[in-house]
């Protein structure tokens, strides 16, 4: 663009056929975080469809990775279906000053921030459209201040509006995708894989749930979905199978009763090594 044309710019490129550099440059949506927060890495926890586990993940990952005596915070962005406050017992409502949101904090010092903690009723239903739920999760990255090594963000499933959102607005440093072993789950996540290829987001790696349940009596591991075709679709696109989840009814319980810090559980632990060696790096 010339000096006398940058004079008369209006800003209104649809009306303007001058080709200069704000018209040809690639358009960068990455959304600042609130001035006075620290977030040094950001993960999302995807999936292709609902039903799979990933809150339960992003849950049990929060934990592991705060006895480890990171700092870590949870953004649950499945504002219509929110259940990360429920697993940590926290009901109290999230108080802000003029110009900003202040996440609440577990009993084990999580940070969350959620819907349901902004709601008047947390069992309310949120009956809104896709650009206000984006609007809605978009603030939680823009307005909460944020205190944390990890920030872990609980995605709505599928590949979606508010999901585009995330990727687009959030500068992620890598998503962890989680599936479950029956083969119509497996083909849903390669969908969530290639959107991560596309948006250029690193994929750390896979989490298969539900992978077996283990025999109270004999130990013995038995696949009630048939063995899974998560490795495969792992295989297929170069990416680790970080870990391979039972179904744990006493976990589930923990869950129910708002007490997942109180989880014993080590099945994550290779996910939380592979995101604090990328924090330590």
């Amino acid at each position: 663009m010339s000096e006398a044309t940058a004079e008369n710019c209006t800003n209104n490129c649809a009306a303007c056929g001058a080709n200069c550099p704000s018209r040809t440059a690639p358009q960068s949506f990455l959304k600042a975080h609130h001035p006075d927060a620290v977030v040094r890495r950001v993960y999302g926890v995807v999936s292709g469809k609902g039903g799979v586990g990933k809150s339960m993940v992003t849950s049990q990952l929060a934990v592991l990775l705060r006895r480890r005596g990171y700092a870590v915070g949870i953004m649950d962005a499945d504002v219509t279906g929110p259940s990360i406050p429920q697993a940590f017992g926290i009901h109290e409502k999230a108080v802000g000053t003029e110009n900003a949101l202040l996440p609440c904090r577990s009993g084990g010092g999580v940070q969350v921030m959620s819907i349901n903690l902004l709601l008047d009723d947390e069992t309310d239903p949120v009956i809104w459209r896709g650009p206000i739920i984006g609007g809605v999760v978009q603030q939680f990255w823009t307005d909460v201040v944020w205190d944390v090594d990890f920030l872990l963000v609980d995605m709505p499933p599928g590949t979606g509006d508010v999901s585009l959102n995330v990727f687009q607005q959030i500068p992620l440093d890598g998503i962890v995708v989680v599936t479950s072993p029956q083969e119509l789950v497996g083909m849903v996540v390669e969908k969530a894989v290639k959107m991560a290829e596309k948006m250029g987001v690193p994929i750390v790696g896979l989490v298969e749930n539900m992978s077996c349940i283990v025999c109270p009596d004999c130990g013995k591991r038995i696949s009630l979905f048939g063995e899974g075709k998560t490795l495969d679709a792992a295989r297929r696109h170069g990416l680790p199978l970080l870990a391979q989840m039972p179904i744990d009814p006493a976990l589930a319980k923990l869950v129910d009763e708002g007490r997942i810090e109180q989880m014993q559980s080590a099945a994550l632990e290779p996910v939380a090594d592979a995101l604090a060696m990328s924090r330590d790096e």
